[in-house]
């Protein structure tokens, strides 16, 4: 057994143009680099757990849930918010409240703001108006925020504009992380955390009919509190703001700031990684550690090992808009041998993939369990590429991956359960990105 390919596993190098995965047999370390694709800047999560921007077409190596690190792809976005920082300017209306500038926001400098609310009885509220139209679709509406005085927060948006059981809202316990409650017609919502106390927190909702509608965010006393609420503010309680962000999107992506107009990062891709020598036609073991971000309008996105055709490929899939279902899919001379989907792992958090082919002897592990296994079929010739796509070039994969290898010859099931488990709780809990409620 070797491993012909390595990638990932808290070891990242990147530079322009490329990522770095390499094989390291008998001490010779072989550069198998991935050529990496993004004509605009990015932002990610930095080693410290601040937002730094990331120049063209430089890989992500992002650690926003991980102390290991993940590589980092995404879908274009667009950020429609043109002032998503200066929330002093008139692009935002202050109503029962104010906000002033110079508090250290999620990327390490003075650029958030505090909005306090006045002594008012009443709403206690920042809201932009929205003057562009709302696209159609899901659209994802975030916001990074950190308490001060005022623990409850709620984003909301205002009657029609095209959205589906509008006005809708949800609040978000700022102590706890977590949203409270919610209206019809929330598809979603989160809380993400980052350095230094600060949240990120957003609401996905259904855009049928494009038109403009006001976008609000505002304190509230508790986390049950009903849609507009207004209340005796006390002059001094608030919470610190940063980065706002409306994208056409199911889920909240990466940050993508603004000054003045809307801003748009472009798709992300990663290909061409290993040659011939490097896979074995006969037999081997695909394993991603990898987590997929998930939009009903997308569709067999993956990853892959083939010859640069859909002929001969080994095809780890996630089928659209379908959050608990993976599809493995291999082919020999341009005929299907293996087509499952299993069920029941939820491809939005990390999951631990390994796939084996050799004649007649296929099988799948999935976070140490063997969840299909199949003995009729040939194998792909020609293999040549690894690519975070469908093998075809088409398909890009959008996720986050920790660990790629690739090992040229069949794994033991006890090795493919090893090699798809966690080593211990800790770890376990780490890498999912859980909290540790009782360890005794």
């Amino acid at each position: 057994m070797a491993q012909t390919l390595k990638f990932g596993n808290k070891t990242w190098a990147t530079k322009v143009g490329s990522t770095l995965a390499y094989n390291d047999e008998n001490g010779n370390y072989k550069p198998l680099p991935f050529a990496f694709t993004r004509s605009t800047s990015a932002t990610r999560v930095n080693k410290e757990g601040l937002i730094e921007v990331v120049t063209n077409d430089r890989p992500r190596i992002d650690y926003t849930d991980t102390i290991d690190g993940v590589l980092l792809l995404e879908k274009a976005a667009t950020n429609l918010i043109a002032y998503s920082e200066a929330f002093s300017n008139a692009y935002w209306t202050k109503l029962g409240a104010s906000a002033t500038s110079g508090f250290t926001s999620p990327d390490g400098t003075a650029n958030a703001f505090k909005l306090v609310e006045d002594n008012s009885n009443g709403l206690h509220t920042f809201y932009q108006n929205a003057s562009f139209a709302l696209p159609t679709g899901n659209n994802t509406l975030s916001v990074f925020v950190k308490p001060n005085g005022r623990n409850f927060f709620q984003i909301r948006t205002g009657s029609g504009g095209g959205i589906d059981n509008a006005p809708l809202y949800a609040n978000f316990d700022l102590i706890n992380n977590i949203e409270t409650t919610s209206s019809t017609g929330v598809l979603n919502s989160k809380v993400e955390l980052y350095a230094n106390n600060w949240k990120k927190i957003s609401i996905t909702f259904n855009v049928s009919s494009s038109n403009s509608v006001a976008l609000v965010f505002q304190t509230i006393l508790s986390g049950l509190s009903a849609i507009s609420e207004t209340y005796q503010g006390d002059g001094t309680s608030g919470v610190y703001i940063f980065g706002a962000m409306l994208e056409q999107n199911s889920v909240a992506s990466s940050y993508i700031p603004t000054q003045g107009s809307a801003s748009t990062r472009v798709a992300e891709t990663a290909s061409g990684s290993g040659n011939s020598e490097v896979f074995n036609d006969s037999e081997g073991v695909l394993f991603v550690d990898e987590k997929q971000f998930v939009s009903a309008s997308e569709y067999w996105k993956g990853i892959s090992i083939s010859d640069t055709t859909a002929n001969n490929r080994v095809f780890l899939a996630h089928p659209s808009g379908v959050n608990n279902q993976t599809r493995v899919i291999i082919s020999s001379s341009g005929f299907t041998q293996v087509d499952v989907s299993t069920t029941n792992y939820n491809i939005t958090i990390q999951n631990k993939i390994a796939i084996k082919y050799k004649q007649n002897d296929f099988s799948v592990f999935i976070n140490g369990f063997e969840a299909f296994t199949d003995t009729s079929g040939n194998t792909p010739i020609g293999l040549s590429e690894l690519a975070f796509d469908d093998g075809a070039g088409g398909s890009d994969f959008y996720g986050k991956t920790k660990e790629i290898g690739y090992y040229n010859t069949i794994l033991t099931d006890l090795e493919l359960e090893t090699l798809t488990s966690y080593k211990s709780w800790t770890s376990m809990v780490n890498e999912l990105n859980l909290n540790i409620i009782y360890n005794g």
